[in-house]
């Protein structure tokens, strides 16, 4: 497994199984498999509903807890200094972990910064005491990160992001390597492009013929040619499937490299739709939810 070096020194394995909208029926059973098939990085968050079962899948396996990589991420409902130091405990305790290994606001929360800064800077108190190895944000915009660094100590390790061919959030991306931050793609095949929310228009990045025609000049699927495509960007990608067989493929990416032309083609399809929510919608009003106790 090919492992990232974050800001702070720590090692990060660069491609981990993400479980967004995974059930929690079903979360252990993926996490069990990903582990089982060679992954070591399991990304998860406090809003999935689901970080009990991936601790019981880690504790259940016969991988050392040191050689797991745990991130997951603080929800907007518990923003706030002491709020946020809280919602380690609850996520600490859920996962079972005395320490996480990646800690990251989930969102940034625009309508009220003052609560993501006061977030953030939770974040830096539970680094400075050791619980957690690395911080870092999700989904924050070059105007949030900008307000951020100006306002707090350490500079994020990782900023997770929607990031596949045809979204790439350059200008984003751009800062984050400015200033240090590595890129950590979420749906990096793509997956966001064909959920029905995506609208009536929508249309699969894995069907594009110009990755079709890679993976097939490859010998590999389309998801893989996509994780090959992002992982030779120097970025982390967090693929996630409940199915074993799709679990073996996504990490099936380390044995074929993409040429400087085909990486250019990828490059090219850009659209500039986003599939996620956009930024400044992102409110409690809109977003708030409790984040159940431990």
């Amino acid at each position: 497994m090919q492992t990232l070096t974050l800001n702070n020194g720590v090692q990060m394995p660069a491609l981990g199984l993400g479980v967004f909208q995974t059930p929690p029926d079903e979360t252990r059973a993926a996490v069990t498999a990903a582990l089982d098939l060679g992954y070591r990085h399991i990304d998860s968050a406090a809003a999935y509903g689901n970080e009990r079962e991936v601790g019981q899948a880690i504790r259940d396996s016969r991988v050392p807890r040191d050689e797991i990589f745990v991130e997951t991420k603080i929800w907007i409902s518990d923003y706030g200094y002491d709020q946020t130091l809280h919602g380690f405990d609850k996520s600490a305790t859920k996962l079972g972990v005395d320490r996480i290994d990646l800690l990251i606001l989930h969102q940034a929360l625009p309508s009220d910064f003052d609560k993501t800064l006061a977030a953030y800077r939770a974040l830096e108190k539970l680094l400075a005491d050791g619980k957690v190895r690395a911080i870092g944000v999700s989904n924050f915009m070059v105007d949030h990160l900008t307000a951020l660094l100006d306002a707090t100590t350490v500079v994020p390790a990782v900023n997770q992001l929607e990031i596949h061919p045809y979204f790439q959030q350059r200008a984003v991306l751009d800062f984050d390597d400015e200033h240090g931050i590595l890129n950590q793609a979420w749906s990096p095949i793509g997956g966001i492009t064909f959920y029905p929310g995506y609208g009536e228009n929508r249309r699969s990045v894995l069907e594009d013929s110009v990755v079709t025609g890679i993976a097939e000049a490859h010998g590999k699927s389309p998801a893989q040619v996509l994780l090959r495509w992002g992982l030779q960007h120097g970025r982390s990608v967090i693929p996630k499937s409940t199915k074993r067989h799709r679990i073996a493929e996504n990490v099936d990416v380390f044995d074929f490299a993409l040429t400087a032309d085909e990486v250019k083609a990828l490059d090219a399809l850009e659209t500039g739709r986003r599939g996620g929510p956009e930024p400044e919608n992102i409110t409690l009003a809109n977003y708030g939810r409790a984040i159940p106790e431990a």
